[in-house]
């Protein structure tokens, strides 16, 4: 069995970084780089939404057995 070495995160990041230059080009790696993440929803807003959908019979039924 072929035993597994981590890099350190700097090596990693500026091998990640040639990379995407690399296959990418330059303006396109830096447009990678610089996407906005996605925001979060926040917890509770989030299970309103899935309570606002949930069907409780069904929902109830699956938990209990019913």
């Amino acid at each position: 069995m072929k035993m597994s070495v981590f890099m350190s995160e700097e090596k990693l990041v500026k091998e990640a970084i040639d990379i995407l230059i690399d296959r990418l080009g330059a303006v396109e790696a830096n447009r990678f780089l610089s996407l906005p993440k996605k925001k979060r929803m926040e917890s509770v807003k989030r299970h309103q939404l899935w309570q606002s959908k949930l069907e409780k019979d069904q929902f109830f039924g699956s938990i209990f057995g019913e």
